[in-house]
């Protein structure tokens, strides 16, 4: 791309194509190729920054490591997306703790040092240590007051 009035060039980007170039079709290719590269960014990067530590390659396994690891990634992303849409406690505290390294962080030091009776006693729990209680929109179908067993 180059700006029309001073000629300098604002954008360079090279594509990887078996796809024949002509002047009809060039834009089409570029088109694609820029939309690729937005998925890539959009969403794969979340998987690669936001605390799921995806990487290209988690290893060298002997035979499907790297698969293996690739779909556990794939299946805990799926359950928070789901989560996050079905659980309004979760949705709560992502809600509060934006950054999913934060939620994250919170959450192994938590489960690292406590073992609580579930899910809900958890989430109730950290509810409670951020005050958020009166931002639930309705009454929560468990209760706030969570029993910790620290034995």
């Amino acid at each position: 791309m180059v700006n029309a009035k001073t000629g300098a060039q604002l954008y360079d980007n090279t594509f990887i194509t078996n796809h024949r170039l002509s002047a009809q079709n060039v834009a089409q290719v570029a088109q694609a190729g820029r939309g690729r590269w937005k998925i890539e960014n959009e969403n794969n990067n979340v998987l690669k920054t936001k605390g799921y530590h995806l990487e290209h390659n988690f290893g060298h396994g002997k035979q499907y490591l790297s698969a293996t690891m690739l779909s556990l990634n794939l299946l805990a992303f799926l359950f928070h997306t789901v989560l996050e849409w079905s659980d309004e406690q979760y949705a709560l505290l992502r809600q509060v703790l934006a950054r999913r390294q934060t939620f994250f962080e919170d959450f192994r030091a938590l489960t690292r040092y406590m073992v609580f009776e579930s899910w809900h006693h958890l989430m109730a729990f950290m509810i409670r240590g951020l005050k958020l209680e009166t931002r639930l929109d309705s009454k929560p179908t468990h209760k706030l007051e969570p029993t910790l067993d620290t034995s």
